[in-house]
């Protein structure tokens, strides 16, 4: 038989994954996640930081009251399997591994069997949540300490072992993990250990993440208050006057589109443009994207690239144009010479180091068409226009009418993304939807393809008048349209909405 330890061992990363927000993640986590061969992940990882993710996964959520919530002796089991394997095995746990999240009991076992781990820390929820909430843990001449505590004793060990007298005679700013249920029993020992009834209190809920909720209280009251809240897990609970300073720096929930829950049906690129702009603004965002981006036979944009020197003008109204062009362009070792486009285009271009040399006020086709319209340097000239499979005719009959002769060259078409079609169905049929954005006319036409009459339930964003068209001829309620056909137009129209719908006034970018 062969022997055991001859066998090839992987390694394992204990991998701290925030408490929620991405944004917080670690840039050593994101790095091993691209890399890994495994991931095995906990219930309060948030799912965004799997997505793209070309490791196998394995959900290992332990879940509060269910019987089927993995066993602590099964996931050490699994990733010193893994790892045996050969595997590169990241095991995400939520917050960070070493403040109750049992990580280091994952560390241990996986020392006795002689297996390679690295830490890899995470920014806590005890001290992330309530600095999302506006509450600061520590504060020059309020509080000089913080305690960190689990509110969820093991069962295992008898008589609670937490001497709540001490904590209440200790001062400074008690932080509770995992003590919604116990919150009673955790209050009632605090008071009869001498702590004020008026002590200020608060409970966040989701903390870091855009469906977030803080309630405010006292210690005498807070049991009552989170009761009918209805506050359930997660829940992070903070007990001490700097929850006072809340009302002078709140700031997360203080965003304009803080509680808005905005579907993104945006495909490829500028998928994550739109998406971080809203999220940067509170936005709670779904990302179901109604369409995807399928290249083209690439073969006559080949041609069109084998004799580049014959057009005085390449035309490329899309960053998904600019994207495959580029590409093109790249095998065959050229490099473009004038381009007419949008600022998104502008900017895809730039990052390719190539500048354009016409940019026009009004980011659709009729906007192109006016900026070429008022050259001297278009008639006569050929023009190569890089587009999507069925984009409308007018830019071409536009520049032919100018005197232009223009090659016309499909690269891409977009297509309805079946694989999401339930996922879509089901985010209508939940309702809560604030707004659906939709950034042209074949997306809105996907949706119509996909939901169906439910579509029809949510109000629409649309990014200019060309899209606008096509959603009110499906019977779509546009709610907003951009001022400018961008993403940065639509943004700013959607928070304008909101804002005076709310009548909050707009501070910052």
């Amino acid at each position: 038989m062969p022997d055991e330890s001859a066998r090839a061992t992987g390694v394992v990363f204990l991998v701290g994954a925030g408490p929620g927000d991405p944004g917080l993640f670690t840039v050593r986590g994101r790095e091993l996640l691209g890399e890994c061969d495994a991931i095995v992940y906990d219930a309060l990882a948030n799912p965004a930081l799997l997505e793209g993710a070309g490791a196998e996964l394995h959900d290992v959520g332990k879940r509060g009251g269910n019987t089927e919530s993995a066993r602590q002796a099964d996931i050490n089991a699994l990733i010193v399997r893994l790892a045996r394997e050969g595997k590169r095995v990241v095991r995400l746990k939520g917050g960070d591994p070493f403040v109750f999240g049992r990580g280091s009991e994952e560390a241990q076992a996986l020392a006795a069997a002689h297996v390679p781990f690295e830490i890899v820390p995470g920014v806590t929820a005890g001290i992330a949540a309530p600095a999302y909430a506006g509450i600061p843990v520590t504060h020059r001449g309020v509080a000089t300490c913080v305690t960190f505590v689990t509110g969820h004793e093991d069962e295992a060990k008898g008589a609670p072992t937490v001497d709540w007298s001490a904590l209440a005679r200790a001062g400074g700013t008690l932080v509770l993990y995992m003590g919604v249920r116990a919150l009673p029993r955790i209050v009632e020992a605090l008071l009869a250990g001498g702590l004020p009834a008026c002590t200020p209190a608060a409970a966040v809920r989701w903390g870091t993440y855009p469906r977030q909720e803080t309630i405010v209280a006292t210690v005498d009251t807070l049991v009552a208050r989170v009761a009918a809240a209805g506050l359930t897990a997660p829940v992070i609970t903070v007990i001490g006057h700097v929850v006072a300073l809340r009302e002078t720096i709140a700031w997360f929930e203080e965003r304009p589109l803080f509680g808005k829950r905005i579907l993104v049906t945006r495909a490829h690129a500028g998928t994550s443009a739109l998406a971080a702009r809203l999220s940067d603004r509170g936005a709670d965002i779904v990302h179901v994207p109604a369409t995807r981006i399928e290249p083209l036979d690439p073969a006559p944009i080949r041609v069109a690239i084998g004799r580049l020197a014959s057009y005085e003008w390449i035309v490329c109204t899309s960053q998904n144009a600019v994207e495959l062009f580029w590409a093109e362009l790249r095998s065959a070792g050229l490099d473009a010479r004038a381009l007419s486009i949008g600022p998104a285009t502008a900017d895809s271009l730039l990052a390719r180091g190539v500048a354009a040399d016409v940019k026009p006020a009004r980011f659709v086709a009729e906007g192109v068409l006016e900026a070429l319209q008022a050259r001297d340097d278009v008639a006569g000239t050929r023009v190569l226009y890089a587009t999507a499979e069925g984009a409308r005719d007018i830019l071409p009959r536009g520049l032919t009418a100018l005197g232009a002769r223009v090659d016309v060259v499909p690269l891409y078409r977009s297509v309805v993304e079946r694989a999401n079609a339930e996922s879509l169905r089901r985010t209508f049929t939940e309702g809560a939807l604030s707004l659906v954005t939709v950034t042209s006319a074949s997306a809105v036409h996907a949706l119509v393809d996909v939901v169906g009459a439910a579509v029809r339930c949510a109000p629409v964003a649309s990014i200019g008048p060309v899209t606008s068209a096509a959603a009110r001829e499906a019977g779509l309620d546009v709610a907003v349209e951009a001022a400018q056909s961008t993403i940065p137009g639509l943004v700013d129209a959607i928070v304008k909405h909101f804002v005076d719908d709310d009548g909050r006034e707009l501070t910052g970018d």
